[in-house]
């Protein structure tokens, strides 16, 4: 690891041990440094930290680096080496890296304990924690618990620190700073403090120990000019593919694109936009070639499977899809709603970070909007609603071009009504006969197959009348939550 000394000589400046920080000079106890490890790495969540350290050669009391008999790689439990033992002994999610060096021919061991992520670091299936400068298990501080959960629900990854220990020159040559600036619309500095200071603010970048920087997870993911330089999130790019017909068998067209989402997202709408089918709108006075998509749902599909993909799911990252007759937009995770509240729900977003710097740079609205606009554009070209498909670790969002209702599947009928019912409520008004025909394109003639529609979902519990005592040429309908 570069600027090892120069981070030790660092740590050393602070006035005391503390939750994220341990000085020994020789003592080595292989349980003592497991539940060490544990104790970190938790703290290390509740201080606001991406790590934690253990340092061996300083006196505990004046800090000053006075050497270590202590070799880490060559301490053993039984037969098993120590680093070994450890990882058989710590939870699953323990990250740490065992370093040797000498500052002024005096030997210092560091260990650089990663925070927890998605649960507390575990040692012999015991979560500990520091108080103070004492390790402690954490089952006997309820409060501290509380608050090592809550900051683990979080989001934590995008704090998570994508590559470290880097120059300010290195910052410029892996990040679009300059489309920073220009997306938010505020002055570049004139200055390299000037311009760390707006990064440092938004958590694009952070100043580590040792004086140098790291840039985190969401600063690399809106502005990498390349993903593919940050290991942990180089297959988070998004993917475009076209195939031949409405099956995966012939591929037409592919492309990833491996700039950050502030950069890449445009250019991945302007894509997918040149590749939809064209058709005349034979309803225009003139003659008007449309696309066969409304491309407003299109871009709210392809912002929402960015900002609430679960970025824990590995080796997947955002892709849509483009078929005859329809496209697919796929994200990592599951929703964090009832998909049957989907237009009506506050927002609720997994990254908030993500999701906040995306509204700034007008990526999306953060309102909770996104759904009503793919649905009402959906309605207005007469379209089937968007279809939501859950899978074990992904969610999938369908959008079909037309087809005439009477080849409509059952379900998307239903589905299109039920949306149809909550688009009118959240208008202030309900649904009937008349409007759920205009919706569909049809003639005051298709009354009864409407009629029958509307009985359909009430009777799978979608709709209810507004008010059953009406007559029912005049009934309207809401949601069944309503």
């Amino acid at each position: 690891m570069e600027n090892l000394d120069r981070l030790v000589k660092e740590l050393c400046k602070q006035p005391k041990e503390t939750g994220w920080l341990e000085f020994k000079r020789n003592y080595c106890d292989p349980r003592m440094v497991g539940e060490d490890i544990s104790a970190l790495a938790n703290s290390s969540v509740v201080a606001g930290r991406d790590c934690a350290y253990m340092l061996w050669g300083i006196e505990d009391g004046s800090h000053d680096i006075v050497g270590t008999s202590v070799r880490l790689a060559e301490e053993k439990v039984g037969n098993q080496e120590l680093e070994s033992w450890l990882r058989c002994m710590l939870s699953k999610n323990a990250d740490f890296q065992m370093y040797s060096l000498d500052i002024d021919d005096k030997h210092v061991e560091v260990l650089i304990i990663g925070r927890a992520v998605g649960t507390p670091v575990a040692f012999d299936k015991i979560d500990y924690i520091r108080v103070g400068s004492y390790t402690k298990k954490l089952r006997d501080y309820s409060a501290l618990q509380a608050q090592l959960w809550d900051r683990l629900r979080g989001g934590q990854f995008e704090d998570i620190c994508a590559l470290e220990d880097l120059t300010f020159q290195d910052l410029f040559k892996l990040l679009h700073l300059e489309a920073y600036f220009d997306v938010l619309s505020v002055p570049m500095p004139t200055t390299p403090e000037g311009s760390l200071h707006y990064l440092k603010e938004d958590g694009i970048i952070k100043l580590q120990d040792n004086g140098l920087y790291s840039v985190t997870n969401v600063g690399a993911l809106l502005f990498a000019k390349r993903l593919s330089d940050f290991p942990r999130i180089g297959r988070k790019a998004i993917r475009i593919v076209q195939y031949d017909g409405s099956n995966r068998v012939t591929i037409l067209k592919e492309e990833v694109f491996d700039e950050g989402y502030a950069v890449s997202f445009e250019k991945a709408v302007k894509l997918v936009s040149t590749l939809l089918p064209l058709r005349e709108d034979i309803n225009s006075v003139r003659r008007v070639i449309r696309s066969g998509f409304p491309l407003l749902a299109i871009r709210e599909a392809i912002a929402n499977a960015i900002v609430h993909q679960d970025f824990f799911v590995t080796g997947a990252s955002p892709i849509v899809e483009i078929f005859d007759g329809r496209i697919e937009i796929t994200n990592p995770g599951t929703p964090l709603i009832n998909i049957m509240r989907i237009v009506d729900n506050p927002p609720k977003s997994r990254n908030e970070k993500l999701a906040t710097l995306m509204r700034r740079l007008g990526v999306c609205e953060e309102l909770g909007r996104g759904w009503d606009r793919m649905v009402i554009s959906c309605e207005l070209l007469q379209l089937s609603a968007p279809r939501i498909e859950i899978y074990e670790d992904s969610t999938r969002v369908v959008l079909s071009s037309f087809v005439g209702f009477s080849r409509l599947t059952q379900e998307d009928k239903r589905w299109s009504t039920y949306l149809h019912a909550c688009i009118k409520f959240m208008e202030g008004g309900a649904l009937s006969n008349a409007s759920l025909r205009q919706r569909f394109g049809l003639q005051e003639s298709s009354s009864g197959s409407i009629s029958r529609l509307i009985k359909l979902a009430v009777s799978g519990n979608l709709l209810k009348p507004l008010d059953a005592n009406t007559a029912p040429r005049y009934m309207k309908y809401v949601p069944i939550w309503a």
